[in-house]
């Protein structure tokens, strides 16, 4: 038969739309061309595959050879539409049987020799086959990872040979039903190993239960980066459709496949110098940047001040949104960004305001200038703003406090979760104004005291909303069905950079 028709998968963001190669032979002189808006690299997979076929001893049909990858208007890009290229045209010159190629989708791309290489992008290539009712045949290398998609058929295959071989029936390349693979415990840093800092694993437990941005400021060595740290370990596990999701942002990314982590939640620490696009994602073809590749999971920023202006901004929308949509002259793409922000800064350039062991160098405008490059707008959206003063010499000698370990506090985290979900079905901090109106409500008093904290403070509407889902939060930690006194004057203590801003 002069056509063949095979199935592919493109990328385009963290989705896989389907590409459908039809490969026809026709008379007239030799040529091969390829359409359908591929770019540089699919266009050279032209000497791939003729290298692939002959390698592998295949005649390489001297007609008129027309690839067509549709839809025409998807751009496509990468080596993986070798395979599915490659076998078109042996099915088109007959050296291939095409039973069966409506039932498969192919992914890989050739080497010289006819071997398979590993291609990224392939878990969502393979949640795509799953929903198609199709089985998946891919380079080994990718196998794992496709793997972990429960009730597909997936069939590894070293090179082009075994392919073709198991298309003519003899030998079949056998069956790997997708399945999770078992999860292994999870291995975090513990928060027992910090010592002293009772009220910022105090916040961390907070910020954990209720899924809250949190910003700690305080001086070198006050141990911010290792409480920041310890946060994935206070949170629930995540389930198997969060960690698929997780998994196929790194996919995606091209970042490589751990079996033994992917169930894990991910804990990203981006330098202070990462450009805008590295943080949100970018590029001319879009890229999952840090905020995506921490979807599910923990950002940290270090040194929150040495951050671009531009930069920090730029995550005000996902901060809201959980989402981030780039979008270049010819593509577009959005990406799910709903991270868990951890933020930590020195309380002035030389980082010694307020230690009481050495002296700060720093004039009040250096330090409100330092202050200010982070702009109020993001700092509004912040939650959990706290001070981490020094760690005292004799806390450091202290025993660990079984009490505040890790397990220990995510059970609490836990629990509390599980309220929220059984109330709204989603953690606090993703309420909306009406669910918050309807969900936090105060007692006339503490309405009173929560008005005038925002007058003297000269707090925004967000951050009205911000502290009543706190204090739910707390309340939900304790147990209670409503929120008391004791619970807002705990949420409106999380509140130190709006007092030192009107100091």
């Amino acid at each position: 038969m002069p056509l063949a028709v095979l199935f592919s998968r493109a990328r385009s963001g963290i989705n896989a739309p389907e590409v459908i190669v039809e490969v026809h032979l026709a008379g007239g002189l030799p040529a091969f061309s390829i359409v359908g808006l591929p770019e540089k690299a699919v266009q050279e997979s032209r000497d791939r595959v003729r290298g692939a076929l002959q390698n592998a001893r295949f005649d390489f049909p001297a007609s008129r050879i027309t690839v067509n990858l549709a839809p025409a208007d998807l751009p496509k890009e990468g080596g993986r539409f070798d395979l599915a290229i490659a076998l078109g045209i042996l099915a088109a010159s007959g050296q291939v049987a095409s039973d069966g190629l409506a039932e498969t989708e192919f992914l890989g791309e050739l080497s010289l020799n006819g071997d398979l290489r590993q291609v990224p992008g392939v878990l969502p290539a393979a949640l795509a086959a799953r929903s198609a009712s199709r089985q998946l045949i891919l380079p080994v290398d990718n196998a794992e990872e496709a793997a972990r998609i429960r009730d597909l058929a997936v069939l590894p295959a070293r090179n082009l040979l075994a392919v073709t071989a198991h298309l003519n029936g003899d030998p079949a390349i056998a069956v790997v039903a997708g399945s999770p693979a078992p999860a292994a415990p999870a291995r975090y840093p513990d928060i027992a190993d910090v010592r002293g800092q009772a009220h910022a694993k105090r916040a961390l437990e907070v910020a954990a239960a209720g899924q809250h941005s949190l910003l700690f400021a305080g001086p070198p060595g006050s141990g911010k980066s290792m409480l920041a740290s310890r946060l994935p370990g206070l949170l629930p596990e995540l389930d198997e459709e969060e960690a698929l999701e997780t998994a196929a942002i790194r996919s995606v990314a091209g970042l490589p496949f751990d079996a033994a982590r992917w169930h894990l939640r991910p804990f990203r620490s981006p330098h202070h110098s990462a450009s805008s696009a590295a943080l949100v994602g970018g590029g001319s073809t879009p890229r999952p940047g840090e905020i995506s590749l921490a979807h599910n999971g923990v950002l940290f920023l270090d040194e929150l001040p040495e951050f671009s202006r531009h930069v920090l901004e730029a995550l005000r929308e996902p901060l809201e949104t959980g989402r981030i949509s780039i979008s270049r002259a010819a593509r577009q793409a959005e990406f799910p960004a709903r991270f868990q922000l951890v933020a930590a800064m020195n309380p002035c350039p030389c980082g010694h305001l307020g230690d009481p062991r050495r002296s700060c160098r720093c004039t009040a405008e250096q330090v409100r200038r330092y202050r200010g490059r982070i702009s109020g707008p993001l700092l509004d959206r912040i939650d959990l703003q706290l001070e981490v003063p020094p760690v005292p010499p004799e806390a450091l000698a202290e025993a660990v406090d079984d009490t505040t370990n890790s397990a220990e506090i995510r059970s609490r985290v836990e629990a509390a979760r599980h309220l929220q979900l059984m109330r709204q079905r989603k953690p606090n901090a993703l309420l909306d104004p009406a669910e918050t109106s309807a969900l936090c409500r105060l007692t006339p008093s503490d309405q009173r005291l929560l008005q005038q904290a925002m007058e003297r403070l000269r707090l925004s509407a967000r951050a009205y909303h911000r502290i009543l889902r706190l204090a739910r939060t707390i309340a939900d930690l304790a147990g209670d069905a409503f929120i008391a006194t004791p619970h807002l004057t705990e949420a409106l203590g999380y509140r130190a950079l709006d007092r030192d801003t009107q100091a």
